[in-house]
């Protein structure tokens, strides 16, 4: 990892600066402190940053600066000043002994306050991208001949994070693609979800691709538009938005068995259809983008307007309405804070209490100061990404798992230390609610901790409860009438809007399109209530079709989606390695390896709280309250699975 002053310049290593002594020292005033001690070890070369006395106390997720005092803080800050000014007055040029992978660890150890284990490192220094800013860029096209490439065309279904990101590696392997949208912009959910309020719950600094600077996010939590943005502006940096058709929907693919390649039948917002030819699909439609409207009676009876959280009808103003708010999940956790004070009344219909826990940087802008060393200070901004990543990183997963031996028969816990953890979040919500205590029996779940997806929250849905002008109602609804919902206790809450923020079809993967593969199996048929796939990425007898956020790699345990789908899409450009430099005409997963991962999956996937039998009304449960969305494994792991395919998993033709 060590270069010479004078050598290109790492992408992020930062940009060179000529601010004063004076705005320097003012930007030190807003960074993290553990992450400048970490960047010191980069400009001066010298390691005694992170091994003496002043060093991070804790870390816990979403705290970025340690627990250290302030008087630690200052003198770090002293400490630093100098040492970047002569950083600048040299030319920004980086000393020649820079960490090697030893020390790398050592400092990740130092910043996360434990000891990285040896099976999660490798991940970890992929991740970080000191010495490789994009550790899985293709770098197979040699072994390919040109023309080989020019006549395998791929069609990717979607263009939100993953289907983008497909497209950015097919385009450089020199593959031609086409990527087909059914919205009319990229950015998959951050098109779709643009409802008030709506922001990500991963640190944005680590919700964005690896190989892309971060220096711009606004918010450490970016909202809806800056997140749509980014994608609309990686899209048409790269030259990717000349490929895709927006618009445009993906109404099925059909393989063609004597030559192995699909037929991809697509129709336009103005039903116009197109067939197009592709010797490999790549789906990376999500779960999460096909709205599920709730089954109430009356539903169209309502005479103002209504509609799905994910359908936000912008025409409609709501200010001084009385709002009515049907589900209170993870959308509704964040567009009722964000009306409530505009509505004249705010009804919250909520079937389940949600478990969550506090976040005091879930509204929090990024200081200027901040935003300047992440984009000037060498590899600020890799190490900021670490502090976002290690305490989610999903790499200890015995908290989530049910202890056999534990008394669970009341429903509250499946461990001694998952009933620790139900503690810690039922205290914080006792504390919040002090003043209200007739709160206090509506917001506590009577499910394990972490049992559904957990929610994060700096005070803001707690205090909108506690208005004098917000209903938080637990009872049933009957139906829907003309002027607002009948619970099942007989009262009418008059509404003039209703959103039902109900979720979506978590469990129908790649519904509806029409998929069929060997012998004119449709997907549907082949994966029935049970969709599997192995890796989540390749099915049996559905030969060329790859997935992204296919069955089993929803993540409920730390990540990111967009960390799953950049092993995921290495993994798929491997497997058109395979496929191109051998001369193959296709490959499917042999059946009894899939068998074997999926019985694995399975029987992992039953030791966690989210199959408990305690918990229910859970997107990630099927019909039959059997659970094939989410991963049980450790992301390291997955990480290491999808490097690259192993060709003895397969059969080519």
């Amino acid at each position: 990892m060590s270069a010479s002053a004078d050598a290109p310049r790492h992408p992020h290593a930062g940009l060179p600066f000529d601010d004063d002594d004076d705005a320097i020292a003012a930007a030190l005033e807003e960074v993290s402190i553990p992450t400048l001690l970490c960047t010191m070890v980069h400009i001066t070369g010298d390691p005694s940053w992170v091994r003496g006395d002043l060093r991070p106390a804790g870390l816990f997720l979403n705290e970025y600066q340690g627990f250290m005092d302030e008087e630690s803080k200052a003198e770090v800050r002293r400490l630093a000043l100098p040492e970047i000014i002569r950083y600048r007055d040299n030319g920004c040029a980086l000393p020649a002994n820079q960490p090697d992978a030893e020390l790398v660890q050592e400092m990740m150890n130092f910043a996360g306050c434990a000891e990285i284990p040896d099976d999660v490192v490798p991940m970890m220094l992929d991740e970080m991208g000191l010495g490789d800013t994009d550790v899985n860029r293709v770098a197979w096209t040699d072994k390919v001949p040109t023309e080989v490439r020019a006549e395998f065309p791929v069609v990717v279904i979607g263009c939100g994070q993953s289907g983008l990101l497909a497209g950015l590696r097919l385009q450089e392997a020199g593959i031609p693609f086409t990527i087909i949208e059914k919205n009319g912009g990229p950015g998959g959910t951050w098109w779709e979800n643009s409802y008030p309020g709506a922001r990500v719950d991963v640190g944005s600094h680590f919700y964005c691709y690896s190989f892309e600077p971060s220096d711009h996010w606004t918010e450490y939590f970016s909202q809806q538009p800056e997140l749509q943005r980014y994608f609309q502006n990686v899209m048409e940096n790269h030259g990717v938005d000349e490929h895709c058709r927006f618009n445009t929907e993906v109404v099925g693919a059909t393989l063609d068995e004597t030559t192995g390649r699909w037929s991809v039948m697509t129709r336009d917002n103005e039903g116009h259809e197109t067939t197009l030819d592709a010797r490999a699909v790549i789906s990376a439609v999500g779960s999460l983008n096909r709205a599920k409207l709730p089954d109430i009676d009356g539903m169209d009876d309502f005479e103002g307007p209504s509609f799905h959280s994910t359908r936000w009808d912008h025409s409609v103003d709501y200010t001084g309405k009385k709002f009515a708010l049907v589900g209170a999940g993870a959308s509704g956790f964040q567009i009722a804070p964000t009306i409530a004070a505009d509505v004249e009344h705010l009804s919250v219909f909520q079937r389940t209490a949600q478990w969550m826990f506090p976040n005091p940087n879930y509204h929090e802008k990024v200081p200027e100061g901040q935003k300047w060393a992440i984009r000037h200070l060498p590899f600020f901004g890799r190490w900021f990404r670490f502090l976002q990543f290690w305490p989610g990183a999903g790499g200890d997963l015995s908290g989530s798992r049910i202890d056999p031996e534990y008394d669970d028969s009341d429903g509250r816990a499946v461990s001694e230390r998952n009933a620790a953890t139900r503690g810690f979040f039922e205290g914080w919500l006792r504390e919040q609610l002090a003043d209200s205590p007739e709160l206090l029996d509506a917001v506590i779940p009577n499910y394990p901790a972490t049992g559904k997806r957990t929610l994060q929250d700096n005070g803001s849905w707690l205090n909108c409860l506690k208005r004098d002008d917000v209903d938080l109602v637990r009872t049933g609804i009957t139906r829907i009438e003309a002027n607002g919902v009948r619970t099942d206790d007989g009262v009418l809450h008059e509404a003039d809007i209703i959103c039902y923020a109900t979720g979506f079809h978590h469990n129908r993967f790649l519904w509806p399109m029409d998929i069929r593969g060997r012998g004119g199996k449709t997907l549907a048929e082949h994966w029935g209530e049970e969709p599997s796939a192995y890796l989540g990425i390749t099915v049996p007898e559905f030969p060329n079709l790859f997935c992204m956020y296919g069955p089993g790699t929803n993540l409920a345990h730390g990540g990111s989606l967009i960390f799953h789908s950049e092993c995921q899409i290495t993994y798929i450009m491997g497997c058109i390695e395979q496929l191109l430099a051998e001369g193959h005409a296709t490959m499917e997963p042999k059946q009894d390896v899939h068998d074997e991962f999926e019985a694995r999956r399975n029987a992992e996937i039953h030791q966690m709280v989210w199959s408990h039998w305690s918990i229910q009304h859970t997107h990630f449960k099927n019909a039959n309250g059997q659970i094939f969305t989410l991963s049980p494994w450790p992301i390291h792991n997955y990480q290491q699975w999808t490097k690259a395919p192993n060709p003895d998993d397969y059969v080519f033709t």
